[in-house]
């Protein structure tokens, strides 16, 4: 296996600087010329290895990989040509590098065509063996370096929060991160190598993109708009700030491009925003507030007595007001820490099926003192999710309380998962009273509650469900909701999978 190890340093050298010692196989039928190459690698502080034939060479290859193949191409059984095509199927990443006579340089070409790194010609000298394997090692490093700079920024950008693509000259998606999917909603076969105008629906950025992939290459060229985009909500959009500039190599010549989506419409409405929080406060908290202090008053003044039941009952009263309003600013204000994007950006790996079964558990109580069975269905095997443990908690929380609230004595709460695509999804379902057509476009808004005879005595403040709006949209996820009046409520949440994000 190859092997970093760490070089003596000296004053003034860098303590990042390593030296690459890669595993080499040597496969050649000549004792002699395996001996040799073996000795003065292992000199080098190499790993070697050594082959007498290419089926023995092939088969620890099949066992373990080698960075290096030192492979003798005219060999007795399997030639050495078959087996460089074996050994490049099975491992791509493996320089091979063939040994041949004069008399074949022929093949040795041909070789490389077929993908060998190199070649050797023998007889050779061992200065010519340590030059074509230092050559190699250059190579590997330079693979591993740009191997490792990709994963670093892949990572980088799918953690951002706003939207990013990249697309080459062709107008074909090389990368996008989860939140630009999401931000422009595109749930559908992975992007990767499509066709830009295929998965983004937006005019304006498939012309932004146009502009800049023909701006010409001695101007420094930045596409800037604004899109106001459909929620699926009525009388809800978010308005996203577009950035695209061309991406160029040295030389000056275009690449393809770098989009990039900002989501603007809280900064958009603000202002509006505080408006409908002062007045809400002054509204909603104002009322029990002069509630609570009517009814101590009777009791100041006596007109409870002393430790009667009447004055047990206003006490109760009154604690009952201040615990609905204790309720509304925790929910006001855990609604204002997730749309500032305070919460959700510590997140851990987790596996979904643990936290249902816990949430269940959790909630049996409630559901029994209503005779409502709460059970979660057979799971199958789910991928682990990269979210915020109490936001995901507080989701499901809100959905089987709400699913409880509204479900008759008797009913059902059924929670399911499954995979589609690259997201989890899980639903829950409920045999209660279902919601209006005319109300699922407003379910989602702060303070709206369903006002009819069948909800007049449930107890709530209208936020439970744009705080699961919210978090679901903090981690780029989706939230749908099917419901009939008398028929039952489904609320499926997806929330892409944890490998989404190494893509």
């Amino acid at each position: 296996m190859s092997r970093l190890d760490p070089v003596t340093k000296t004053a003034g050298e860098d303590r990042s600087t390593l030296i690459f010692k890669p595993s080499v196989l040597v496969v050649d039928d000549e004792k002699r010329i395996r001996d040799v190459c073996l000795k003065m690698l292992t000199g080098e502080g190499h790993e070697v290895a050594g082959a007498e034939s290419a089926e023995a060479g092939l088969r620890m290859v099949k066992n373990r990989h080698f960075d290096i193949i030192l492979l003798d191409l005219m060999m007795p059984g399997i030639s050495g040509m078959d087996a460089l095509g074996q050994i490049r199927a099975a491992h791509p990443d493996t320089v091979v590098i063939v040994i041949t006579g004069y008399a074949t340089l022929e093949h040795s070409i041909e070789a490389m065509k077929n993908g060998a790194f190199d070649f050797l010609s023998k007889p050779f000298s061992p200065g010519d063996l340590l030059i074509v394997i230092n050559r190699a090692v250059d190579h590997i490093r330079t693979l591993k370096d740009i191997a490792t700079e990709k994963s670093r920024m892949r990572v980088m950008i799918n953690q951002l929060a706003d939207g990013v693509m990249t697309t080459d000259i062709q107008k074909r998606i090389a990368q996008v991160n989860p939140a630009f999917l999401k931000m422009i909603g595109y749930h559908g076969p992975r992007p990767i190598g499509r066709a830009v105008d295929e998965v983004v629906g937006i005019q304006l950025l498939n012309d932004m993109i146009d502009r800049a992939l023909d701006a010409p290459e001695d101007e420094c060229n930045e596409e800037s708009g604004e899109v106001c985009l459909e929620t699926g909500t009525k009388n809800a959009e978010i308005i996203i700030g577009t950035h695209c500039v061309p991406f160029r190599d040295r030389p000056g010549r275009n690449l393809g491009t770098i989009t990039v989506l900002h989501d603007i419409t809280t900064m958009k409405k603000m202002d509006r925003l505080k408006s409908d929080f002062v007045s809400m406060v002054s509204h909603e908290i104002r009322s029990p507030l002069n509630s609570v202090m009517t009814q101590l008053k009777v009791v100041l003044d006596g007109l409870a007595g002393e430790t009667t039941p009447k004055q047990r009952d206003i006490l109760g009263r009154a604690s009952e007001k201040i615990a609905a309003l204790n309720r509304l600013a925790s929910e006001l204000l855990d609604l204002a820490k997730i749309e500032s994007g305070l919460i959700a950006r510590e997140r851990e790996a987790i596996q979904i099926a643990q936290l249902l079964e816990n949430q269940v558990a959790f909630h049996q109580a409630s559901a029994q003192a209503k005779s409502i069975q709460l059970h979660l269905a057979p799971l199958p095997a789910l991928p682990t999710l990269m979210a915020n443990r109490l936001n995901l908690e507080e989701v499901f929380s809100n959905l089987i309380v709400n699913a409880i609230n509204y479900t008759p004595e008797n009913g059902t709460i059924t929670i399911d998962a499954s995979v589609e695509g690259d997201y989890v999804c899980v639903r829950v379902t409920d045999t209660g009273i279902g919601i209006a057509e005319e109300d699922l476009d407003r379910i989602f808004d702060r303070f709206y509650r369903v006002k009819n005879d069948k909800t007049r005595f449930v107890i709530g403040t209208g936020l439970g469900l744009p705080i699961v709006k919210s978090i679901v949209d903090a981690h780029h996820g989706l939230l749908r909701v099917e419901s009939k009046p008398d028929q039952g409520t489904t609320f499926s949440v997806l929330f892409p999978c944890a490998a989404l994000a190494h893509r």
